[in-house]
């Protein structure tokens, strides 16, 4: 599983013209599932993802987590984050993984997220378009990715 995290002062992700859900202070998760992930890396991950510190105390130093400043998290699936540019100018995705497979696990990341985070994540629709739009804090942006552990 791949990761692009967000720390966010707000975010919302629309549907079809419709608001679908909205958080305030927290993390957007963008989550892409690959071919060959598992039940281990959606654990792995949520874990990471609830624990990292990357909020600021009150030096300025990331030192707290989200669920430290009893943030909020929305999840939104990308299976582009899977993308080969190796070859040509267009995008493969061929490492994606499988649309049955992926929203399944997917589902259980959002879950497991809810778990270690001891609230309900938002989450967008799985393989819907859809328009996000926030207000990234800092900018901090952290990619992570579950086969390499970093």
């Amino acid at each position: 599983m791949r990761a692009v995290i967000q720390r966010v002062n707000k975010a919302s992700v629309n549907i079809a013209g419709k608001q679908h859900a909205r958080i305030e202070k927290g993390l957007l998760v963008l989550l892409g599932v690959g071919e060959d992930d598992l039940l281990e890396d959606a654990i792995w991950l949520a874990a990471k993802i609830a624990g990292m510190r990357i909020f600021s105390d009150k030096d300025g130093l990331m030192n707290l987590s989200v669920n430290d400043i009893h943030g909020e998290a929305m999840v939104i699936s990308q299976f582009t984050l899977f993308a080969s540019t190796k070859k040509g100018n267009r995008p493969s995705f061929i490492r994606a993984g499988k649309p049955e497979m992926a929203a399944k696990l997917y589902e259980m990341f959002c879950q497991q997220l809810t778990k270690e985070m001891s609230r309900t994540v938002k989450t967008g629709v799985f393989a819907a378009d859809m328009q996000i739009e926030l207000i990234n804090d800092g900018p901090v942006t952290i990619l992570i990715d579950s086969k390499t552990r970093e």
